[in-house]
């Protein structure tokens, strides 16, 4: 007898529809999984066989032929063993009712009971996107299914449980969530930019940073604060969108990132890797491949701390990513593009022993030293950093000053206030959210210049030699800083202070 049991599968960060199609016929007793399947799917065969058993079901003694469908698409991992077991059910006749309305996905333990599986939010999404009503996925990934409007999600602990749900008035227990309420449970995060003594320069340039979602990179001796303003540039980001969450919330669910009693990612990430990643790491990939950290920064903050210690090979994958907006990975079986929208935030030593230009004459480093120290940044990459940040040591008069601080909240306040001047301005422009993603063409729209302004950029552009690229990202930032001072037109005073910001390279390499 042959059944048929909706289920889904993963490319990149979507999900897609699969039809795992059960056959049980007269013949030796074999059990046959077809459809592309990975080493994962094909052991899901001893995983139902044992489930069903130890749930009290007979296992058919027949021949038992499972199609995945579309049969020219890879399928990966556990999320089949349930829709297999229930497709088994059927073709037995030991289940007798429609299931044509559900979706099920989850690993099965030996037991019967279930696993959570990867992604369950993406395949919750194509689920609905599919006109199917109703999912039945496993309890801890229940709460992240629930966002998705519009679809019944019912958690499920076991197969019995399933059984039950559909021959006997013991009903799963079905999900819901008040996505208005995990928005307002919002917590702000505990470090302050009033913890921050002096800086007032490297304050200003993350807060136009912040307000536009431009790359930064913060030069400076140790223990100038480098970090520390780094560590609290999340304070002042504006709140994420529902739209930006549920973006980050796929990216982190395909991840297993996500707790089982979280159900949507409200903050926006910052991910912190250490410079021994690898270049797979860093952009994502690997034989089965996953995002990597800056996808995992999506719609957030990527900080690369000691930027020039980290593999050549790994920094020079960033450039891509940082350009477009998307990390594309090319395999045999399939092509898979993951997010990208970050901001990348570097900070690094101007020389190996870190003191090169700070005044006080403690530098050791010979000229081929730290020639061949900031060789390690390439011209391309800084050149996709929209602001270069100098930040001296602070001085004692600054680290003793009583007087507080401005603090995250009143710097966020005009943060947010700029973002709601570009929300404005990009209303009718799809997957645009900030300055810093603007294209050329929008650059042409909404950074026209006057005269005087012209003339200025003009004479930047050919004074410290800027590239194309420079020069659209020089405008990017100048129509930040006149966001946040809520001109319309860009004036001479904010494409001077986006220009001050840009020529920092030229003084180190």
């Amino acid at each position: 007898m042959l059944s048929k049991t909706n289920s889904a599968g993963l490319i990149g960060i979507d999900g897609y529809l699969v039809s795992v199609e059960v056959d049980i016929g007269n013949g030796m007793p074999a059990f046959d999984v077809v459809g592309l399947p990975d080493t994962a799917v094909k052991e899901s065969r001893e995983r139902v066989r044992s489930a069903l058993k130890n749930c009290g079901f007979s296992f058919p003694t027949k021949r038992i032929t499972v199609n995945l469908a579309p049969a020219n698409i890879k399928k990966a991992g556990a999320i089949y063993d349930l829709p297999i077991c229930m497709g088994l059910l059927l073709s037995s006749e030991q289940l007798v009712c429609d299931i044509s309305e559900y979706a099920f996905i989850g690993e099965i333990a030996l037991s019967g009971e279930l696993r959570p599986v990867e992604g369950a939010l993406p395949m919750a999404i194509c689920a609905y996107e599919s006109g199917i009503k109703n999912i039945i996925v496993p309890s801890d990934n229940a709460q992240e299914a629930a966002v998705v409007k519009g679809l019944n999600v019912y958690e499920a602990k076991s197969l019995t449980d399933i059984f039950a749900h559909f021959t006997t008035e013991n009903k799963l227990e079905k999900t819901e969530i008040d996505i208005d309420e995990i928005f307002k449970r919002q917590q702000d995060t505990a470090l302050d930019f009033a913890d921050v003594k002096g800086q007032e320069n490297a304050k200003f340039a993350l807060e136009i940073a912040a307000a536009g979602g431009h790359n930064v990179l913060l030069i400076g001796s140790p223990g100038s604060g480098k970090s520390m303003l780094s560590k609290r540039l999340p304070s002042i980001l504006p709140s994420l969108s529902f739209e930006e969450a549920l973006e980050v919330t796929k990216v982190h669910s395909i991840a297993g990132l996500i707790p089982s009693d979280t159900s949507l990612i409200t903050t926006r990430p910052f991910r912190s890797p250490h410079h021994t990643i690898s270049a797979v790491g860093l952009s994502g990939g690997g034989t089965y491949p996953r995002p990597g950290e800056i996808s995992l920064a999506h719609n957030g903050v990527l900080f690369l701390d000691e930027f020039p210690e980290f593999r050549k090979d790994a920094l020079e994958v960033l450039r891509q990513p940082l350009e477009d907006g998307v990390v594309t990975i090319a395999r045999v079986n399939a092509t898979l593009t993951y997010p990208s929208n970050t901001m990348l935030i570097a900070a690094m030593n101007p020389c190996k022993c870190g003191y090169f230009g700070d005044g006080t004459g403690r530098c050791n480093c010979s000229e081929g030293q730290i020639k061949q120290y900031l060789g390690k940044i390439s011209g391309p990459l800084l050149d996709r950093i929209d602001l270069h940040i100098e930040v001296p040591a602070v001085k004692y008069d600054e680290l003793t000053e009583t007087t507080p601080a401005e603090s995250s909240k009143d710097i966020k306040k005009r943060v947010e206030r700029a973002r709601e001047i570009q929300k404005e301005r990009f209303k009718n422009h799809k997957g645009i959210y900030c300055n810093a993603q603007m294209t050329e063409k929008l650059v042409a729209d909404y950074c026209a210049l006057g005269d005087a302004e012209a003339a200025v950029l003009k004479q930047a552009f050919d004074n410290l030699g800027l590239s194309a690229r420079a020069h659209n990202r020089i405008l990017k930032v100048a129509r930040t800083i006149a966001d946040l001072k809520e001109s319309k037109d860009i004036k001479v005073e904010h494409l001077a202070q986006a220009i001050y910001f840009r020529s920092l390279d030229r003084k180190y390499w």
